[in-house]
Order: structure tokens, then C-alpha cells, then sequence
């Protein structure tokens, strides 16, 4: 299916053109009909010569409805843009296009109506000068009158030639169906209408609206009852476990949208629209309309903050509507397309200003995203609708980052692991966790990806050197050693160890460092007296005590107990029974 959505003056024809082309009434109310003037959106659909099936979308023309009108043609890709032969371009006429101008729509096809009535060159010369000052520039153009039926055949071939060259939408994509019509069906509960413009909706999909879980009962699309239906395509979906929702609401696929009420957005003033723009205006997308306040940062970027969060994606086109004006005037003022979903707050003096000059390059892909958000999960990649590039792999886990920031964040790592170490010397490295807080990270384990060479990570700390230490520790410890060597298993007492200047920080440096071994609680020996002891305890007979082990040691109970409690750890050494040990022979395979 294909849809299209008709444009133009209030009584120009574009209803009954709709009706020539299809056999149906558009005007689906009861005043609409009595009035002669579309108040609601109108749908009717036709096949084309090709087979194809089209649907319009046939929207107000009148200036009092123009919120309906943008309700309708927001979620289009293509319009039929209608002018009266006998009365030529009019300020609706005007009105229509500056929207279609400022929502960016590049694919429609010009009718110039009453053809029976006046010659339509005058009128098709003007529209086609203004089309082309917007943007529609080449567009086709045909003359034909709905009432008599003249020029209609050939509309139709027009249209399967405007259909065939529209862009094809991707059915994978992620589902947003703005809700225009919400109404209650007995039996069958909520239904909602909306033109799905790409994505697949299926009987059986969970969605959300506004937040809300709701199940997807049963469908239709031009009254066929489908299990699935794809974009473009105008759909009726029956939902379950829901309320009656609100024209601007929106159905979407969950988690791959971002709900927000502020964005940074870059303006394209629309028609002759100069100046800056008021700070109230109304913002509109798809079926839409949001109350929202305007602040400039720069040249052409402002940010919004609206009334009622939304679901957006970067690159969304909002159009900019200032309701206050008067109705001689244009009220459509520009478009605004989305650069950020989540903004930061603008605290500093000046931050405005900086934030608008790293906005001037943003675009609606994922590396603006990361330039402007630094880091950033696959998952909150694809809520603002940017995949990550292909083969750009996460530096950690599912985080992205900028390249840049990235390379700037492995420097900082250096050099706050680098002052640590200056300031901590006794210390093994700095806590991982401590890095984190310094850098301002959001995950642990993208700190530990930062580390490169000489940095490493050794039990939860970043070493920025090899172990090492201070030089009066250094000494102190060559001193301790003299010592030791003289009576190796005589471990100095605490008041020793603070005679020489190593308290319970220096002792572990050393320890760490692999200058010393901790045997127990403040006693410590030289490396490798575990393995000198286990030698010295083999020549005694097997078993023996603790006091035997304490006598061929030549050593005090205080340093025996915790000597021989670390053999039996590292299995020099097993118990007998509560009272002897024994050495475990090398021949024992240990």
C-alpha cells in the first residue's frame, strides 16, 4: 500500500477529487457533509492502473483546522497539493506548502481543479513557482475537473508514477504509528487509526503507548482483517490493556524510542518567515501538537522544551507553528530538526554559546551522538534511532565511545594514576573505583579498558610502575635484612620495626615489593626463610612439636607459631594430631 495526503484552499476540491478517484465519501461526519467543508481528516483509498493500492489521507483546508491538517499529513511521505483553477493560489494554499516545506516533504504531484471552469494555465504557472520555491520543484502537474471527470484517468496514472518513485520503506524499522483517531468498538474494546510509516505491526506484538504496555489484538487496513501489516500503509489496531488514548499519542516499539520533553534542535525558517522565533510556540509531529518554550543558543539552534514528553529520534522534523498570530498571517514559522534527545542542563555562564558551537556540525547518526554524549550503550544508540556504524565494535561491554574522548580518556587515566602514585607511595596502586570517581565514568569496567601499558590492573588497583619502594624505606629494609641474615628466623619486635622506621604501611610496601615475608601478624622474615625452615625441620625426628621446632630454629614461640601455621598453608608442613606435625617429603610429589 501507498498513501498520500491531499493539500490546499479550503473549497479548492480536494474532497471531491478524492472522491472522483475513489467512489468514496471522505467526509466521514454528518457536519462535514451538511457544511461542504472537511473538518476531520478524511480517508479513501483506490487501486491504481498498476495494481497498486493507494490511500489518501484528505486533510482540512480551512485555516481553523490547520493543527488537523498537520495531523494528517506529518506521518506522509508524498502529497497531492490541490489548486482551484478559478481562484489560483490563496492564503491556505500558502499556508499548506510553508508546512510541507518546513516538514520537508520532496515527493507530490500538482492538481489544478475546475478545469471546466476557467483555463488553468494562470493558476498551474503560479502554484508551480511557488512548489518550486519550496522545494517541489519539478514536480507533475495536471489540469482536471473532478466534476465532470475530465483529466481523472491520467491523475490516476500520475499518482502510480508518483507512488512508484517514493522511497522504500524499511519494514525491520521500529514501529512509531501516531494515533489521529482513538475510538471504543463493543466487543472488541480500544481501537486506534494512525498511518504506520515504516516498521511491521503484528497480532500479538506487546507495545507502548505513552509508556504503557499494550497487546496488539487484532488489526486492519482498509477494512481487511490482517495478522501483520508493514508501512506505508494506514492502519486500525485493536489493543488490549488499554484506555481510549488521544489523537498525538503515539505507538511505538518499546525501548527503541526516547521519551523526552527537551531537545536541542536546528531551525530551517520556513516561507518568508525572518527573525527570531517567539518563546511560546506550538511544536507538531505526526499527530502531535505540543504547547512548548523556545531558548536560542546560537544561530539557528534552539532548544524546546515541550509540554509532554515525546517519542523522538535525532533527525525528526518538528514543525514550528506560532498559533498566537493573526489569521491573515502565516502561522507555520519554521522547522525544527532534531540534534539531541537528552541535553545536558546549562548551568555555566557561556554554556549556551559553547553548546551551540558543538551542535553546528551535529547530524542524526551515531557519531554526532557520541561526540555529543561522549559514551553511550548500544541500547541508548538505538532509543535515539542510530544504530551503531557498522564495524564500530564497543570498547567495552555494550558501551560506545567518541574516538576522540576515548583517546583523551586514556591520557587522564595516566596521569591520575600517575599523581596517586606520587602522592600514595606506600600504596600498591590506585583503587580502580577511585579512577572511576576521578574520570567521571559511568561503568567500572570502562576504566580497566582504559589501562594500557606500563599501567596495569593487579587485584583491583592501577599500578602506574613497577612494585617498588620509597628509598628510606629501601634502606630501612636493607637494614632489617642485615639483621635477619645474622639470626634469620628472629623476627624484630614492634618496637624494632619503629626504631627503623617501618610501620604497618612501609612493612606491607616491602611485603608487596617482595622484600620481605609476612609470616603473622606484625612478623615478618626475609624471602624464602619459609622454605630455609622447612629444610632445618626435616633433620628433626618425625613428628616433633612445636617446642622442637622452636628450639631448632632458634627462634621464640611468637615467631614459631605463625611460622609453622604458614608451612602447613603451603604444604611444607601437616598436622598429626592437635599437638605434632611432620615435614612433607619432596619424594611425595609435593
Amino acid at each position: 500500500m501507498h498513501v498520500v495526503a491531499t493539500a490546499g484552499h479550503v473549497d479548492h476540491g480536494k474532497s471531491t477529487l478524492v472522491r472522483a478517484l475513489t467512489g468514496m465519501e471522505p467526509d466521514r461526519l454528518e457536519e462535514e457533509r451538511r457544511r461542504g467543508l472537511t473538518i476531520e481528516l478524511g480517508y479513501a483509498w483506490a487501486a491504481l492502473p498498476s495494481g497498486r493500492v493507494l490511500a489518501f489521507v484528505d486533510v482540512p483546508g480551512h485555516e481553523r483546522f490547520l493543527g488537523t491538517m498537520l495531523a494528517g499529513v506529518g506521518p506522509v511521505p508524498a502529497v497531492m497539493f490541490v489548486v482551484a483553477a478559478d481562484e489560483g493560489w490563496m492564503p491556505q494554499s500558502e499556508e499548506h506548502l510553508v508546512a510541507l516545506e518546513a516538514l520537508g516533504v520532496r515527493h507530490g504531484l500538482l492538481v489544478v481543479t475546475r478545469c471546466d471552469l476557467r483555463d488553468p494555465a494562470a493558476a498551474m504557472e503560479q502554484a508551480r513557482v511557488r512548489l518550486a520555491a519550496a522545494g517541489l520543484a519539478g514536480v507533475e502537474a495536471l489540469a482536471v475537473s473532478g466534476r465532470t471527470g475530465q483529466g481523472v484517468a491520467e491523475l490516476r496514472k500520475a499518482l502510480d508514477r508518483l507512488v512508484a518513485a517514493l522511497p522504500r520503506p524499511d519494514p525491520a524499522a521500529p514501529v512509531r504509528l501516531w494515533v489521529d483517531r482513538a475510538f471504543t468498538v463493543p466487543g472488541s474494546g480500544t481501537v486506534v487509526t494512525g498511518t504506520l510509516p515504516e516498521g511491521t505491526i503484528s497480532v500479538g506484538d506487546r507495545l507502548e503507548l505513552d509508556g504503557e504496555t499494550v497487546g496488539v489484538r487484532s488489526l486492519e487496513s482498509l477494512k481487511e482483517s490482517l495478522t501483520s501489516v508493514s508501512g506505508v500503509a494506514r492502519v486500525a489496531v485493536n489493543l488490549r490493556g488499554r484506555g481510549l488514548p488521544e489523537r498525538g499519542q503515539a505507538l511505538v516499539t518499546p525501548g527503541r524510542w526516547t521519551y523526552t520533553d527537551l531537545v536541542d534542535v536546528r531551525i530551517s525558517p520556513a516561507g518568508a518567515a525572518e527573525g527570531e522565533l517567539p518563546g511560546r510556540l506550538t511544536a507538531h509531529l505526526g499527530s502531535a501538537a505540543v504547547v512548548c518554550e523556545s531558548r536560542p543558543l546560537g544561530p539557528r539552534v534552539l532548544r524546546l522544551r515541550l509540554a509532554r514528553p515525546l517519542p523522538l529520534h535525532l533527525g525528526d522534523v518538528l514543525l514550528l507553528r506560532d498559533p498566537g498570530r493573526d489569521r491573515g498571517e502565516v502561522r507555520v514559522l519554521a522547522g525544527a530538526s532534531v540534534l539531541d534527545v537528552r541535553p545536558p542542563a546549562l548551568r555555566r555562564r557561556g554554556a549556551a554559546r559553547a553548546r551551540a558551537a558543538l551542535l553546528e556540525s551535529a547530524a542524526p547518526d551515531a557519531a554526532s551522538a557520541l561526540r555529543l554524549h561522549r559514551l553511550l550503550r548500544t541500547s541508548e544508540l538505538l532509543a535515539m534511532g542510530v544504530a551503531p556504524r557498522e564495524g564500530a565494535e564497543p570498547v567495552c561491554g555494550d558501551w560506545h565511545a567518541d574516538p576522540a574522548h576515548w583517546a583523551e580518556l586514556a591520557e587522564r587515566l595516566a596521569e591520575v594514576a600517575g599523581r596517586h602514585a606520587a602522592a600514595h607511595p606506600l600504596e600498591p596502586g590506585m583503587p580502580v573505583e577511585a579512577a572511576r570517581h576521578e574520570l567521571g565514568l559511568p561503568d567500572r569496567r570502562l576504566v580497566v579498558a582504559l589501562v594500557r601499558p606500563p599501567l596495569a590492573v593487579v587485584e583491583g588497583r592501577i599500578l602506574s610502575r613497577p612494585p617498588g619502594l620509597p628509598a628510606p624505606v629501601a634502606r630501612a629494609v636493607e637494614r632489617l635484612g642485615l639483621e635477619l641474615a645474622a639470626s634469620p628466623f628472629q623476627a624484630p619486635e614492634a618496637g624494632r620495626l619503629a626504631e627503623l622506621g617501618l610501620g604497618i604501611r612501609e612493612l606491607a610496601a616491602a611485603v608487596r615489593a617482595g622484600r620481605l615475608l609476612r609470616v603473622g601478624e606484625g612478623v615478618v622474615l626475609l624471602p624464602g626463610a619459609d622454605a630455609r625452615a622447612a629444610e632445618l625441620l626435616r633433620d628433626l625426628p618425625q613428628p616433633f612439636t612445636v617446642s622442637q621446632a622452636r628450639q631448632a630454629l632458634g627462634t621464640s614461640r611468637r615467631v614459631a607459631v605463625p611460622l609453622l601455621e604458614l608451612l602447613d598453608r603451603t604444604g611444607l608442613t601437616e598436622r598429626v594430631d592437635g599437638v605434632h606435625r611432620r615435614c612433607r617429603m619432596p619424594s611425595a610429589g609435593l
